[in-house]
């Protein structure tokens, strides 16, 4: 197939400007992606970059929602476009960069674009020159060469010239941040945030023998600092690398209590990353990994963005090796908002009454300080709802649970559109409200903010199973559990459920044992309807025993409790006789009851 390249159509040779060249195009593309109107979170920049590449590579014919999802986003091979990350994050970019030209591109010289309906850039000059007419210029388009040698440039456009590309960034990145420990965050109408654990990520050291280890290393660096700021509970920075010592530098001196070092070591096709996280304060290292890869395998961005993927897995997601640091250590200003969510984590992993109204308390208190914190009102949202669905501290004189935890978690999506815990708190919220389709939905858009969020998998995929995706929903899980011991008990109670009503039950009864949540009411529950049903009688009726001594008011209206948590009503009449065959007391018209509700309920 003959390459696609920019040609100009319909304009008189004497009225136009030739084209931007590569040159020009590869200048504008390091003036967006590094610009601060242009955002530094998400795949915007992977995606802007890899779409440019492509076609000035001369492959814009592989441009396809399919090659992206694949290349920048790193789904399985057998990715359907029911995944709308592609979609999503096309949008967002879009959007992106017609904000950045109204605000700091208004006098750039070339113009990038992403037209709708397609991911292929077109490229043409922003202004035209001053001795041609306005509104002369023509916009880039694509079209077959006429003339071989027009594709000279083309070929000349690399692997190489893309890692330079992204040398340029990342080197533009560390310079263009600089704090001090007393530098506060600032979102918006300007108010102060919390601190919550600071992190520099250091260039990674050039380890190999030729020039190629430099740029996949600045290049990994890039991508990290890509990565790692869609964690909302951290603070990521970068420095200036013309001050930096790669490997050993330290980041007292810019007030940060972490710091992300490593190296890269490049052998013929062999490539191998280590990666470390030091504690600045106590000079400890805290994690380290190594990361091992064949160029002939797969291409440099791919290796690149995995090891970024697994390395902000490993440190940054809630019951990772910060959170985990931070628990042992708690910050000096552990009182504050950010002791909050502290809090939150340590709730959310045993879901207890005990620890339920101190943490609402302690997020109530840190949005009143800080009105504009997110990541707080995402928490409290979920707090808010756990006393609505597991009748935690109930406060009978305030407007419903519910409708507080939709309002919080409303809030928190709407001071930060990409925060993970606030669409996982309206995905949770919404599905509980009966409004299935958009919770789902809802669901989608975070796990394309943030794939590497094993919280937001945990809920994510418990929400699919609830709403009789069972397998697909385990699936979900079993991945957020492999990537986050922590979250164990409760990803393996919502597993044991699963395989249940997959009338798996041996699975099943292996995975309750091993969720042991022992303060949570339902935990009893359903641990008491699995060993039920596997005939283990004495276990059954120890657990249906501490799930009525835990005061529970499940029983009060089961109908209208299973109701809520299963879309169903096939599941919701399984689980009314699971309880049966448990010795709970269940009123004989439970079943019609559901069936009745069923008819006039269905998710909004």
């Amino acid at each position: 197939m003959r390459d696609l390249l920019p040609v100009v159509h319909e304009a008189p040779l004497q009225c136009v400007r030739p084209p931007p060249g590569p040159d020009d195009i590869r200048s504008q593309l390091e003036r967006i992606v590094t610009s601060a109107e242009f955002p530094g979170v998400g795949r915007g920049a992977a995606f802007l970059i890899y779409v440019v590449d492509e076609v000035l590579a001369g492959r814009a014919q592989r441009i396809k929602g399919y090659s992206i999802a694949i290349e920048v986003f790193k789904r399985e091979e057998g990715f359907t476009q029911d995944d709308p990350v592609v979609r999503i994050e096309a949008g967002r970019l879009r959007r992106s960069l017609e904000r950045y030209y109204l605000v700091a591109g208004q006098d750039d010289p070339v113009r990038i674009d992403i037209p709708k309906g397609c991911y292929v850039p077109t490229f043409a000059w922003n202004r035209p020159l001053e001795d041609h007419r306005a509104g002369m210029e023509p916009k880039l388009q694509l079209s077959a060469p006429d003339d071989a040698t027009d594709s000279r440039w083309l070929g000349r456009w690399s692997v190489r010239s893309t890692l330079a590309i992204l040398l340029g960034i990342a080197a533009f990145s560390y310079g263009a941040v600089s704090w001090t420990s007393s530098t506060t965050f600032q979102r918006t109408a300007g108010s102060a945030l919390p601190e919550g654990p600071t992190l520099v990520i250091a260039p990674f050291a050039d380890l190999g023998e030729g020039s190629d280890a430099k740029l996949y290393a600045l290049g990994l660096s890039e991508e990290l600092l890509t990565v790692l700021p869609r964690f909302k509970e951290i603070k990521v920075f970068g420095r200036e690398t013309s001050e930096a010592r790669p490997s050993s530098a330290d980041a007292q001196h810019v007030g940060a209590r972490y710091l992300l070092t490593g190296g890269i070591r490049v052998s013929g096709f062999q490539v191998r990353v280590t990666a470390r996280l030091l504690d600045t304060g106590r000079g400890m290292i805290l994690w380290s990994q190594t990361y091992d890869d064949d160029l002939r395998l797969r291409g440099l961005f791919a290796i690149q963005s995995d090891v970024a993927d697994k390395v902000a897995t490993a440190i940054a997601q809630p019951y990772g090796i910060i959170f985990q640091a931070d628990t042992a250590n708690p910050p000096p200003n552990d009182l504050d908002a950010y002791g909050c969510t502290l809090r939150f984590y340590t709730y959310h992993a045993e879901l207890s009454a005990e620890r339920h109204a101190p943490v609402r308390d302690c997020l109530e208190n840190a949005v009143a300080r800080y009105p504009s914190y997110a990541t707080a009102w995402a928490m409290l949202s979920m707090v808010y709802l756990d006393e609505h669905r597991f009748k935690f501290n109930a406060r009978p004189r305030s407007p419903p649970a519910l409708e507080r935890s939709l309002q919080a978690a409303r809030r928190a999506v709407q001071l930060d559109p990409d925060n993970t815990r606030g669409l996982q708190a309206l995905m949770t919220a919404l599905f509980f409200d009966q409004q299935l389709t958009e919770s789902l939905q809802v669901g989608e858009q975070a796990l394309a903010t943030n794939p590497n969020d094993t919280e937001l998998m945990g809920e994510y995929g418990t929400r699919l199973a609830m709403s009789g995706q069972w397998e697909r929903g385990a699936s979900i899980l079993r991945a957020a559990l492999s990537g986050n011991p922590g979250g164990a008990g409760y990803y393996h109670a919502i597993l044991a459920l699963s395989a249940y009503m997959q009338q798996d039950y041996g699975v099943a009864t292996i995975e309750i044992r091993q969720a042991d949540l022992q303060k949570f009411p339902l935990f009893h529950l359903v641990a008491a309807v699995i060993y039920a049903e596997r005939g283990m009688s004495d276990d059954a009726a120890r657990e249906s025993a501490k799930f009525v001594e835990t005061g529970s008011q499940f029983l009060v209206d089961p109908v209208a409790e299973i109701q809520e948590r299963f879309s169903q009503p096939a599941d919701r009449i399984r689980m009314i006789q699971g309880l049966r065959k448990a010795g709970l007391r269940i009123p004989a018209d439970a079943a019609a009851g559901l069936s009745a509700r069923a008819d006039v309920a269905s998710p909004r």
